[in-house]
């Protein structure tokens, strides 16, 4: 068996409290890790991305690809 670790930092703007309130709200955090979908309502507040934007959306796209190619 074969592991690789995608890590990946978000860092969102400072939430004012009607944004934090609307966000609630909406309930789109429901079912969410972390509370939020980055292709959702919040990725509007989303000001820097450092590492995998699959690993955040689900899927660590080109590390499980990497993985496949190996196992070859």
């Amino acid at each position: 068996m074969r592991t690789r670790l995608a890590e990946a930092r978000v860092t969102f703007k400072r939430l004012s409290d009607g944004e934090i309130e609307a966000y609630i709200a909406s309930g789109e955090w429901r079912g969410k890790a972390g509370g939020y979908a980055i292709q959702g309502l919040a990725g509007r507040y989303v000001t820097n991305i450092v590492g995998s934007y699959s690993a955040i959306v689900g899927l660590p796209l080109y590390e499980t690809a990497n993985l496949i190619e190996g196992a070859r």
